[in-house]
């Protein structure tokens, strides 16, 4: 029987290692500049109307700016 998986709360270290090497493997296995060339080619071209109309329905659904990374910015989240 597999054991209970911890819960290591905020801060979760097996999360993060995790994230990381996924991050360090998709930098190492993939055209990094090629896709962001491809996604300034997205933007400034003709679906770029589209891409930004969907860029502000996330910000609709986003809490907002972290104001501790971002000066000055406020949270659009309930208190």
């Amino acid at each position: 029987m597999a054991a209970e998986p911890r819960n290591e709360g905020e801060g979760n270290r097996t999360a993060d290692a995790q994230y990381r090497k996924g991050v360090q493997d998709h930098v190492q296995h993939h055209d990094v500049e090629g896709d962001a060339k491809r996604a300034r080619d997205a933007v400034d071209g003709p679906e770029g109307d589209e891409l930004r109309r969907a860029e502000e329905e996330g910000k609709r659904h986003a809490k907002g700016e972290d104001p501790q990374l971002k000066p000055g910015a406020q949270s659009q989240g309930k208190p």
